[in-house]
Formats: C-alpha cells, sequence, structure tokens
C-alpha cells in the first residue's frame, strides 16, 4: 500500500513537472522574438544597428567606406535607391545620406524597412541619430520623396580586432508592404455613403 502511494505521488510529480515545463516553453516561444530583438540591439548582432541620441564629442583616426543598399518587396510598387551609393566617413563624425523613393502605383501605399550592415560585426559600431526605417513609411499615388539617414561609425570600433581589416561596411534597407488593418473599412463606408452593389 505504501509502495503504490509512493508510486502515486511520483506520477503526480512527474505529470506535474510535465504541465510546468509545457507552460515554461509555451510563454518563452512567445518572449523570443521581442528577446531576440533586444538582444540584436544591444550587441548588433547580426548586423543590427544602434540608435544614439548625440554623436561622439570628436572624431576618431579611422576612415571607412559605407556602401549604402536598397531593395523592395515585389508587392510593394515602389522605386528606392541612395542618392549617393557610396561615401567615406571617419569615425566619430556624423554623415547625412539620402534615399529617394517613388510610389509607382495609382493609390496610396505604405511600407516598412529592414535594415542590418555587414559585415555584421559592424552592427555593434553603426550608430543612427535619424532614420526613415524607425516607423511606417507611406507615399500618396505618384508621390515621391527624399528620406535621410544621418549615422556615425563609433570611433570604439577602432578597438576592435574583428574590425581591423574592415575597409567597406555596407548599410542594406529592404522595403516590405505594410499590413492593412483588419478593422480597417472602404472609403465608402467610412464617409456614410454606401458602397454600390
Amino acid at each position: 500500500m505504501g509502495a503504490d502511494r509512493k508510486q502515486k505521488g511520483h506520477a503526480g510529480r512527474g505529470a506535474a513537472l510535465l504541465i510546468g515545463g509545457s507552460v515554461a516553453m509555451l510563454i518563452l516561444s512567445f518572449a523570443s522574438v521581442p528577446l531576440y530583438r533586444a538582444f540584436c540591439s544591444a550587441t548588433g548582432f547580426g548586423g543590427t544597428t544602434q540608435v544614439a541620441k548625440l554623436a561622439p564629442a570628436k572624431p576618431g583616426e579611422r576612415s571607412i567606406g559605407v556602401r549604402f543598399d536598397a531593395n523592395v518587396a515585389r508587392d510593394l510598387p515602389w522605386r528606392f535607391e541612395p542618392e549617393t551609393p557610396r561615401i567615406v566617413v571617419r569615425t566619430g563624425e556624423t554623415a547625412t545620406i539620402y534615399y529617394k523613393v517613388v510610389n509607382l502605383s495609382d493609390q496610396e501605399t505604405s511600407g516598412v524597412a529592414a535594415y542590418n550592415v555587414s559585415p555584421d560585426q559592424a552592427g555593434a559600431y553603426f550608430d543612427k541619430l535619424a532614420c526613415f526605417c524607425f516607423s511606417e513609411q507611406k507615399l500618396a499615388p505618384h508621390e515621391s520623396a527624399e528620406w535621410p539617414v544621418v549615422f556615425f561609425l563609433d570611433p570604439a570600433l577602432e578597438a576592435d580586432e574583428t574590425m581591423a581589416h574592415v575597409e567597406e561596411i555596407t548599410l542594406s534597407y529592404s522595403f516590405f508592404a505594410s499590413k492593412k488593418p483588419r478593422d480597417a473599412k472602404p472609403k465608402e463606408a467610412a464617409s456614410g455613403v454606401k458602397p454600390k452593389t
């Protein structure tokens, strides 16, 4: 009888551990994306750039080439390209470049940019002060715009051995169409005019 109780107790604890482990895995699966993004932003892992509020007080010693790349997903009817494909910057000095964009369609469109730098280790030292990539961008039919990117390369990269032989960094943007909100109503319905049937 005592052995039966022990076996039931072990089985109950085992079941509780399995259920607890399953719940923990479920919670971690939902938290993994934000945690991964925070990790990448903090460390520059995977070429994730940094966000800064102020540029360094004085420049560094090295000059490095920065190349600018632009891509657009097939379902977003935009032409998107850098005005200047490459510049050379000194570490610690603020630089501003512009991307040109045109909505090629007859309707308003919106997009969100994904971005990174290569080589990956440069992400920890590529600091943006201002960028169109921080929010969703909307363009009216056939509207064109120039969007600035203000950045600097952290002079701390000069002490990093993995950056010693890096002579060029590529900043790459890829624009993707924004998803329409589920509760979006047609213009006629929103204005009180019934759509034609």
